[in-house]
């Protein structure tokens, strides 16, 4: 399941990925604009900031944008760091490996299905970037506004 801070992360790299290139956003404008609590926030750029996704200029005229362009991030990757690997149980990870006590797995038709489940979520989240998401916020906007004309 994504957690809080892997859907604040989403949507404030999102937010991000709206800026023209270079562009840093303040936090606060991040925050109030996606609903995210600030300090929570500022929790979760530093932890992007360390996995290379964003860069941060400190004082006055500082904030957040990309550290490389949204076509090259991908979402799978974003999730893995905020949230932890994409199984939703240790013995179906590929990231965290972790044997069951309780079963054994070449015949455990549990894992077997975990890691279907495992694949399928990796299928989409490590297959769509942050440019693709953003776009598609975009490209459903103007669908919506289409209907309510």
């Amino acid at each position: 399941m994504l957690t809080r801070k892997g859907k604040y992360g989403l949507k404030a790299l999102v937010h991000l990925a709206y800026l023209p290139t270079g562009q840093l956003a303040f936090v606060n404008d991040i925050a109030k604009n996606n609903n995210i609590p600030k300090k929570f926030l500022d929790a979760i750029l530093g932890e992007l900031r360390n996995a290379g996704f964003v860069q941060s200029r400190k004082g006055k005229d500082g904030g957040y944008r990309l550290a490389r362009p949204a076509d090259e991030i991908r979402v799978g990757h974003v999730v893995r760091v905020l949230d932890g690997p994409l199984a939703p149980i240790p013995c179906a990870s590929r990231t965290r490996y972790e044997a069951c006590e309780d079963c054994n797995e070449a015949t455990c038709q549990v894992r077997h299905m975990m890691l279907e489940v495992r694949h399928a979520i990796a299928e989409v989240l490590d297959n769509r970037t942050l440019s693709e998401m953003r776009d598609s916020t975009v490209e459903e906007l103007s669908e919506a506004l289409k209907y309510q004309a």
